[in-house]
């Protein structure tokens, strides 16, 4: 880790608590219900949102290892979802013939 003095959070102390909010609104709980089937989790981001604002009164050591855990968890859980597509090396070998026309219901 760096520094204790020249140390920021990762993000402003604002972004959490528009995070904590945005969370907590209806809207993002009927979202978040509809999709996943289960309420938001906005524990997290008030635990960030607390220790942002700890590290900015008392420079705590604590808040700053809760803030760098937590993003480090945020980043690994945003990258371990798979491609749903394999990717191609090249384009098809046919890729320049127009396309066969379409068969029209009768």
């Amino acid at each position: 880790m760096a520094e204790r003095s020249s140390w920021r959070p990762p993000r402003p102390c604002e972004a959490y608590r528009a995070e904590w909010k945005l969370c907590r609104s209806a809207r993002h709980f009927l979202h978040n219900y509809y999709v996943h089937g289960e309420r938001p989790a906005c524990e997290q981001w008030r635990r960030d949102l607390d220790s942002c604002r700890e590290w900015e009164e008392r420079r705590s050591a604590e808040a700053q290892r809760s803030l760098c855990e937590s993003e480090r968890a945020r980043v690994q859980a945003a990258q371990k979802h798979a491609l749903v597509w394999t990717l191609r090396q090249s384009p098809p070998a046919d890729w320049h013939l127009p396309l066969p026309p379409e068969e029209k219901d009768e």
